[in-house]
C-alpha cells in the first residue's frame, strides 16, 4: 500500500526553507511540470526557472514558492530541492520583482551588440515568475482581510 504523504525538503546554499509532509507536490523541471505523489518511481531532475507548489496533508490550500534552477532527488518517501534559490510567496517583494522586469525588458529591447542573451532572459524570466509567486501571497492576505 503506498502511503499519503511524502516529506518534501527545499534547500538552497542559504538555509533550508522547508521541511514538510505533503500529500503532492508540482516541480518546475528544465523540461516542464512534474507532478509528484507518495510512491514516486525514484529519480534526479534538473529544475529550471518556475513555480514549485504543493499541498500539505490537509488536503487544503496550495503553497507556492518561486525556484530558481537547482536539483531535485525523488525517492518513495521524500522529494529533496537542491535550489539556487527559492522563495514563498511571502517572502517576496513584488514591487522589486517588477523593477527588475523593467531593466530586464529594457536590457533584451537595448540594441546592444554585447549583450548577454542568456542572462538577460534568465533575468525575465526570474523577475516574471517571482511576481507570479508573490501575487498568491497579495491574494492570500486579501481573502484573510475580507473575511468575515
Amino acid at each position: 500500500m503506498l502511503p499519503d504523504s511524502i516529506e518534501l525538503v527545499i534547500v538552497t546554499p542559504e538555509r533550508q526553507l522547508l521541511r514538510e509532509s505533503v500529500s503532492e507536490a508540482v516541480l518546475p523541471g528544465a523540461d516542464g511540470e512534474l507532478g509528484i505523489l507518495p510512491g514516486h518511481a525514484p529519480l534526479i531532475t534538473e529544475l529550471g526557472i518556475g513555480e514549485l507548489r504543493y499541498r500539505g496533508t490537509d488536503g487544503k490550500d496550495e503553497v507556492h514558492l518561486a525556484i530558481i534552477r537547482g536539483f531535485a532527488e525523488v525517492l518513495q518517501e521524500r522529494v529533496t530541492v537542491l535550489a539556487e534559490t527559492a522563495e514563498l510567496a511571502e517572502e517576496i517583494d513584488v514591487d522589486r520583482a517588477r523593477q527588475a522586469l523593467e531593466r530586464a525588458r529594457a536590457r533584451i529591447a537595448a540594441s546592444d551588440a554585447n549583450i548577454d542573451w542568456d542572462r538577460a532572459s534568465a533575468a525575465l524570466q526570474r523577475a516574471l515568475i517571482r511576481i507570479k509567486v508573490g501575487g498568491y501571497a497579495t491574494k492570500r492576505r486579501t481573502a484573510i482581510v475580507e473575511a468575515p
